[in-house]
């Protein structure tokens, strides 16, 4: 390394560490063009890179499927920091010909030995960083197996084909962008524990800047192993080999049975409907899709189109309305393989409009409660959305959890492994608390949306909870206020859980702000377009146009034919 740049690195690495961020803002006004249209085929993705990379699927015949599984791979060398075949996520797929919804959760599960007091020290606290930072973080992966299991049913090309893309990037490099540059900066000291990931995501340990170039070369050598030898080669032999050993020497506690016994699970997805529109989105493990329909629900008792978009009323009921579904999130979510979960109750129009009746017109809601679905009781990071010229769509949501996961990725192979056991709860006798094989509760919710039995979008953010409220926001944009959906992603957003602060991006007006205030809502003002709120990619079907939307808050790029 020459002297400037190592004394960029130096200077760079001093302002880190008083808290401030050394690359150009990555969110600004002056966006380039991420919207796109086609009528052939669109993909919609956090990364223009992986986005090409579908349309060239699409191009050479292969279908959504194909399309979906090579640009998922790619997101994972492209997009290091939110997924990879160290993680895992949902699909949710709609096959032209029949009309048929496939959702297939490749969720991660806990290691069999895992229990529900494992982060308790002798004092009986929570030990927090241990859920989210090294070997006792981790879950197994699933993503390679429900990619795989999902080329091999709806697909049509090869294993090798749908790598290649992925194993050309891992090879030669991928520059860094403004966004990833300041995401490692943000996390480098999570980089920094482990000598693998140092040795891939910093140079001689300081943060790699934007515009160097990202080799994992490593990753690149376990994908071939991954198109040569399918499912077996990750889960089984070496690879499995590798990961249980670097797990445990970190304190871990998966083992070569735990990758090897690893299930794909092929689910059915929940489905609402929204002011005529029907909506198909995920099921559990994923809360995602259950609240973002009970959101809806609840907002459907209200005229959005005569409260108008943007004002301190539309907020307010949109804030209130989150306050009730992520109450009821809390309490009655979880993997449904090991728990009771009142999914009818909570789907049910009945049981939104009584939860709508709790909200006040003019004022915030303190100490609210979850409701009681069982009276109504009858009969789960990043996105991309793909649409190809026979009208099957796919929408994806995946994840390694929080950015770089774990931290560690296993030596030799260039995976980086998610930290998903922080999103169990960490205490005993809840719903979501951790048992042996378990998956923990997901906010994702890739999403399909109908008008009629005709195909009208698929879209999903990441985000971790606030996934819900983002999808439902997005699903009003343009349902409510008919925008298209690039100014659907664009839109000013905000987000409310159950208690706590009411949080919104800054372009809404100080005026709007001061009302929520005057109602009683505690605001806490983000940047005006702030990554805190996801990275949402869509796509609008249009008498026969594809319209593809990307979010400027990430490095999202809309690309169709």
């Amino acid at each position: 390394m020459g002297k400037t740049a190592r004394y960029k690195r130096v200077a760079g690495l001093f302002l880190i560490f008083f808290g401030i961020i050394v690359t150009k803002p990555a969110f600004s006004t002056d966006f380039p063009e991420r919207a796109a249209r086609g009528s052939n085929g669109m993909v919609a993705a956090a990364k223009e890179e992986a986005s090409q990379i579908g349309i060239d699927i699409l191009k050479q015949g292969g279908n959504a499927v194909d399309a979906a599984v090579a640009v998922g791979f790619a997101l994972g060398v492209l997009e290091p920091n939110a997924s990879g075949i160290g993680g895992g996520g949902f699909m949710l797929i709609r096959i032209a010909e029949t009309g048929e919804y496939k959702f297939i959760d490749y969720r991660e599960t806990a290691a069999s030995s895992a229990t529900a007091d494992m982060y308790l020290n002798e004092k009986g606290e929570v030990a927090k960083h241990d859920a989210s930072v090294g070997g006792k973080s981790i879950a197994v992966p699933g993503t390679v197996a429900g990619y795989l299991k999902v080329l091999e049913d709806y697909g049509t090309m090869g294993r090798e084909t749908v790598l290649a893309p992925a194993i050309k990037y891992a090879e030669e490099g991928v520059e860094v962008s403004g966004v990833l540059a300041e995401i490692i900066q943000k996390k480098y000291d999570v980089i920094l524990r482990n000598e693998a990931s140092s040795k891939i995501y910093l140079s001689d340990d300081f943060p790699l800047m934007e515009g160097d170039l990202l080799v994992n070369k490593d990753l690149a050598k376990t994908m071939r192993a991954i198109a040569k030898g399918g499912r077996d080669a990750f889960y089984k032999g070496d690879l499995a080999k590798k990961i249980a050993k670097a797990v445990q020497a970190d304190r871990g506690l998966i083992t070569e049975k735990d990758i090897a016994s690893y299930e794909v699970k092929m689910r059915e997805p929940v489905k609402g409907s929204y002011r005529g529109y029907d909506i198909v989105s995920a099921s559990p493990s994923s809360s995602g899709g259950t609240h973002v329909i009970e959101l809806l629900n609840i907002m459907e008792n209200f005229d959005l189109e005569k409260t108008g978009f943007g004002s301190a009323e539309s907020w307010h009921l949109w804030s209130e309305a989150m306050k009730l579904a992520y109450s009821d999130r809390g309490k009655f979510m979880g993997d449904t393989d090991f728990v009771k979960v009142p999914l009818n109750g909570l789907l049910s129009k009945d049981y939104a409009n009584a939860r709508a009746k709790m909200i006040k017109k003019n004022e915030s809601m303190d100490g609210i409660v979850y409701g009681d679905p069982m009276n109504y009781e009858s009969g789960s990071t990043t996105h991309f959305s793909v649409v190809d010229k026979e009208g099957n769509m796919v929408a994806v949501t995946q994840t390694i959890n929080h950015f770089f996961g774990s931290g560690v990725t296993v030596p030799g192979t260039g995976i980086l492994l998610n930290d998903e056991m922080a999103d169990f709860t960490l205490t005993p006798g809840g719903i979501n608390s951790i048992e042996g094989g378990k998956r923990p509760l997901s906010s994702m919710s890739p999403t399909l949306i109908l008008k009629g039995e005709e195909p009208y979008a698929t879209l999903g953010t990441p985000g971790g909870k606030r996934i819900i409220g983002t999808v439902a926001l997005l699903i009003s944009n343009l349902i409510d206020y008919n925008m298209d959906i690039q100014e659907a992603i664009e839109a000013p957003r905000i987000n409310q859980y159950e208690k706590g602060s009411l949080t919104m991006e800054g372009r809404i007006p100080e005026k709007v702000q001061k009302e929520l205030e005057s109602m009683g809502h505690d605001v806490v003002v983000k940047k005006d377009y702030d990554l805190y709120f996801g990275g949402a990619q869509g796509v609008v079907i249009d008498n026969g146009q594809l319209h593809g939307g990307a979010d400027p808050r990430r490095d999202g790029k809309a690309i169709g034919y």
